[in-house]
């Protein structure tokens, strides 16, 4: 039994005053005449803790208000499109004038039975994340499947869409939609991209072989890709065997992509149709769709053409030789090199004799460092007409 059933007890049972149950029990003489009133207007019930909640909430959220916020919700999701507390947020604001928080939102969607928890989901706040900070800074690449619909409704055959995303404003830069896509596809993409938005600093890729040979034990020459983006002066980069987090931005693109191409009523059935789908999507998502991971939720195209473009760095030089050597330097004090053919020696110091070195090459020029604590030991312009390579260092006294 509870206390407040004790004194109530004491007071109506027993027939003890107010001033005796407070001493008897220890509690504040108010509390007992508190709990009396209760008893004598609700009986048992008003031993059940009363309600805190406000009689009146001026500054609630209107029925109207979390009606638009429920159809808003429903709308976004028939038509394959984010429906999350932040994009309904911004098309509230943006089209309707009203300013509801995230939070509220989020209230009203999960008093709703809209939201399904996750509790195994990784908090966002484990990634690293990164973006380029101009446009064409980096342009990112994928493929994935989507299959086609036969007139009947039945599965139809597997088509395969590649994509070229902008890093830093997410903008769709190129969508298509093929049988098979081949290293000629990919070539044939990226310059149709480059052709509309110009020439990248670099690109983003997976290390499937239509982008890539680097992990294809050197057999065979490079792809149509890596030569055009060594005849442009295209960095490209790749990222490492099964981390496709690196490559997110466009993954979650293509989740995007697929979420609205399944929610669309008249599924494709040729590989025209579904590319006229994938137009639609381009516009919608570069110039209409809100994007959570922008500025104040801007459209791609928004950000995309606000910003001043990266160009690709035009002192690399495409015939450029680099090497990288493990080396020790000699008992007099030098490291051979063999530059066309012809060895040469490279004087570097007596001091650092039998000292383990790194030689960094590109072409004639030459940077020696100290492979344990990378100090720069020397630093020089190789003459290919010469053996030895001179320190220029003033004599010191004459050796005993």
């Amino acid at each position: 039994m509870s206390k407040a059933q004790l004194v109530i007890t004491a007071l109506f049972v027993d027939h003890q005053s107010p001033a005796e149950v407070a001493a008897r029990y220890g509690v504040h003489r108010s509390w007992v005449y508190k709990l009396k009133a209760r008893h004598e207007a609700d009986g048992e019930a008003g031993f059940e803790p009363y309600s805190r909640r406000p009689k009146t909430s001026p500054t609630a959220s209107s029925q109207a208000t979390v009606d638009l916020i429920l159809e808003l919700r429903e709308k976004l999701t028939n038509a394959g499109l984010d429906s999350g507390p932040d994009t309904i947020a911004w098309h509230l604001r943006q089209h309707h004038q009203v300013t509801v928080s995230r939070s509220t939102i989020s209230r009203y969607l999960t008093k709703s039975g809209l939201v399904v928890p996750e509790p195994k989901k990784r908090p966002k706040s484990s990634y690293i994340r990164f973006a380029a900070t101009l446009p064409n800074e980096t342009w990112q690449s994928d493929f994935t499947h989507y299959r086609l619909t036969e007139p009947d409704g039945t599965p139809g055959s597997d088509t395969e869409i590649i994509s070229w995303l902008d890093d830093c404003s997410r903008f769709a830069l190129t969508l298509t939609a093929h049988l098979r896509v081949t290293a000629p596809i990919v070539t044939a993409t990226f310059r149709a991209a480059v052709a509309h938005h110009g020439i990248p600093a670099s690109t983003l890729t997976d290390n499937g072989m239509v982008y890539t040979v680097r992990l294809a034990g050197g057999r065979g020459g490079k792809t149509s890709l890596e030569h055009e983006l060594r005849r442009l002066h295209v960095t490209q980069k790749n990222s490492r065997p099964n981390h496709p987090t690196t490559c997110g931005k466009v993954e979650r693109f293509q989740q995007t992509l697929k979420k609205w191409l399944r929610s669309q009523p008249a599924q494709p059935t040729t590989i025209d149709e579904l590319q006229a789908l994938l137009d639609a999507f381009c516009d919608e998502y570069n110039h209409r769709r809100p994007h959570r991971s922008l500025p104040h939720r801007a459209t791609p195209a928004a950000i995309y053409r606000s910003l001043p473009k990266a160009l690709p760095s035009a002192s690399r030089d495409a015939d450029t030789h680099n090497r990288i050597r493990h080396d020790r330097i000699d008992n007099v004090g030098s490291v051979t090199l063999r530059v066309a053919g012809r060895l040469h020696h490279i004087g570097i110091g007596r001091t650092h004799a039998r000292t383990h070195v790194i030689l960094l090459v590109q072409d004639l020029d030459i940077r020696i460092v100290n492979a344990v604590t990378g100090e720069l030991l020397r630093e020089l312009i190789l003459d290919p007409n010469r053996d030895y390579q001179p320190t220029r260092a003033p004599k010191g006294p004459t050796r005993k």
